[in-house]
Order: C-alpha cells, then structure tokens, then sequence
C-alpha cells in the first residue's frame, strides 16, 4: 500500500515541474501526467516519482540533427 508521503498536492507539484497549476491539471486531465484524488477530500495527489519521470522525459532532446 503506497504511503501518503510518496503524494504531493497540487501547489506542490507544480513548483517542483516549474509550471502553473492550471498547467498541471491540464496535463492531469489529458492523462499526460498519472494523478490520483485523496478520497477524503477530493484533492489531486501527484506522486513523487512519476514527476520525476516526467521531469526525465522532458529533459532529452527532441531528434537533434
């Protein structure tokens, strides 16, 4: 069972990605970015390791020539 430590909201999440919040929910709800909600409040819950997974993806060059 995952640990609510591994979880980071939304504020939290953008910072780390260096974008808006809105930026992020849009990625979210595109299925660009894995997100799940905390059942007791409905927050979006961003886990850490696919950021940086994303962070990773994001970082490679795009077919240099």
């Amino acid at each position: 069972m995952p640990k609510l430590t591994e979880y980071v909201k939304t504020a939290e999440a953008a910072e780390i990605l260096g974008v808006a919040q809105n930026t992020l929910r849009k990625w979210a709800s595109n299925g660009d970015l894995p997100m799940r909600r905390n059942l007791a409040n409905g927050y979006r819950l961003f886990k850490r390791s696919n950021l940086e997974a994303f962070l990773k993806k994001a970082e490679r060059p795009v077919n240099s020539r």
